[in-house]
């Protein structure tokens, strides 16, 4: 199984820092935080990886990760020219997938505890559709929410002021390739993005939406508060 590391994005949550530099080039503990991504893509057994960037930091990405040789994977780039949402860098790797291969993304920010393998093995062993790793949260109506029918997600809803779980979805996707036919069905959001959010649910209302809950620890590493608190934990 391939992955996909999504990092691109202006990081303007930590402005300054991101002033000069790609918020994914950040040091998190000891190492820039695109390489904990890596990091748990090889340790699930996952060695090809593109990884989609912006154009602020490129040449940084190919001198850091190069190849990939140095963690035992093949890293190959794609640059998101805009920001133009999840959904929209998502679509930009649909030449690296082939036909009905499935495939891991990870949002570059979210850096968690848990190993990828069992949730890796259960998606190799679902039919089709996509499934998404969740966690429990104090504080759900700041993220998307699932609404949950036993194994599977009903509905995800963004930011909720009544949330209808305590779940929220976490920045780990697991797709099979009809998710590039499904981004091209959607329609940009209120703010001119294509949100992965829709994405999601269109394989919800087909009953496609499985998912899998982190027992770890698991953060949104784009606040300073959080990436202090991400860099204390991976030290």
């Amino acid at each position: 199984m391939k992955g996909v590391i999504l990092a691109g994005g202006t990081g303007t949550r930590l402005y300054p820092l991101t002033k000069v530099i790609n918020k994914h080039l950040l040091p998190v503990g000891k190492v820039p935080m695109i390489c904990h991504g890596i990091e748990k893509f090889k340790k699930a057994g996952i060695e090809e990886i593109l990884i989609v960037i912006g154009k602020q930091s490129a040449g940084l990405y190919t001198d850091l990760i190069g190849s990939g040789k140095e963690w035992g994977v093949s890293v190959t780039f794609k640059i998101q020219e805009e920001a133009g949402g999840i959904a929209q860098a998502l679509y930009l790797a649909e030449p690296f997938i082939t036909p009905g291969e499935k495939f891991v993304v990870l949002l570059g920010d979210n850096l968690f505890e848990d190993h990828l393998i069992t949730f890796v093995q259960a998606f190799e062993k679902q039919a089709a559709g996509a499934r998404v790793l969740l966690k429990k949260v104090l504080d759900p109506k700041r993220y998307g929410v699932p609404v949950l029918e036993k194994d599977n997600i009903v509905l995800i809803e963004e930011k909720p002021e009544e949330p209808k779980s305590d779940y929220c979805v976490t920045g780990i996707y697991m797709y099979d390739s009809t998710v590039f036919e499904t981004i091209r069905t959607i329609k940009p959001s209120a703010r001119g993005e294509l949100e992965i959010t829709d994405v999601n649910n269109v394989y919800a209302s087909k009953g496609q939406l499985t998912y899998d809950i982190l027992d770890g620890w698991w953060t949104d590493a784009g606040t300073f508060q959080s990436l202090y608190q991400a860099s204390g934990r991976l030290w």
